[in-house]
């Protein structure tokens, strides 16, 4: 079947837009792209992109979006990274009907009609988690804290405190696939506490070795979990964000 146009929506509190596929391709600030090796593609790829902060007109470096895939993946970002103009800078790709994208995988689709994608990623440490695709919708919400109580570490931390730490890391890297509490907006995994915490049933090294590579110590078809190396999720980080769930285990909340 060809592919047809697509639309996004932009929703930024002051206003919203639907963008058309042909608006974006046409786009002033649209220009052809190569992205080494590809977070979702695993290779190089060429697209047709426009920078995402010219898309996201009076948006404050201290706001919070979320782009919403069509699967149900939601990724929390901050803006700040996203209007970078230097640096690890944040790109909305663009898929032309007429030149369609490959699939993901076998049996899969690809990453169209909107993609967001990085050039010079390393420079802004960003994790594969804030690399959506199939985005249907980007929009500015309340930070995560505000939206979900159930997510936050028991009060009294100090905000360096190594739970509240491993909490910011839960954000960028878990947050856009799994809830935990029964508090989230993804659709996508299981939650991370309710019935039980990772924590709870995963022997430690074995919990680190699956986060590394899922499929690993545990492989079936429909797996989509991705492994986060060292090199995007440090040994020191991945201990923090140990630190947060084995921390939530003891602060259940039944939705």
């Amino acid at each position: 079947m060809p592919l047809h146009a697509a639309q996004l929506l932009i929703d930024l509190g002051s206003g919203s837009r639907t963008w058309q596929t042909e608006e974006l391709l046409q786009h002033p600030a649209a220009q052809d792209i190569t992205i080494k090796d590809d977070v979702s593609y695993k290779r190089d790829m060429a697209y047709r992109a426009v920078p995402l902060a010219s898309l996201l007109k009076d948006l404050k470096a201290e706001d919070h979006l979320q782009a919403v895939a069509l699967d149900g993946f939601a990724a929390e970002l901050n803006a700040a990274p996203l209007l970078n103009r230097h640096g690890a800078r944040a790109w909305l790709a663009i898929e032309d009907p007429a030149k369609p994208w490959p699939a993901l995988a076998a049996g899969k689709l690809g990453a169209g009609p909107f993609y967001l994608v990085w050039t010079d990623p390393a420079a802004g440490h960003i994790s594969p988690e804030q690399w959506p695709f199939q985005v249907a919708r980007i929009q500015r919400l309340a930070p995560v804290a505000e939206r979900f109580p159930a997510l936050l570490p028991a009060p009294g931390l100090a905000a360096d405190d190594p739970v509240n730490q491993g909490f910011a890391l839960f954000q960028k890297n878990c947050l856009a696939c799994h809830r935990l509490n029964g508090a989230g907006d993804a659709q996508f995994g299981p939650d991370l506490n309710i019935p039980y915490n990772p924590t709870e049933y995963f022997n430690p090294g074995f919990l680190k070795r699956y986060i590394r590579d899922p499929q690993g110590l545990r492989r079936w078809p429909q797996a989509k979990m991705p492994g986060f190396s060292a090199s995007v999720l440090p040994d020191a980080e991945l201990e923090l964000l140990l630190g947060y769930l084995k921390h939530m285990a003891g602060r259940k909340q039944i939705p």
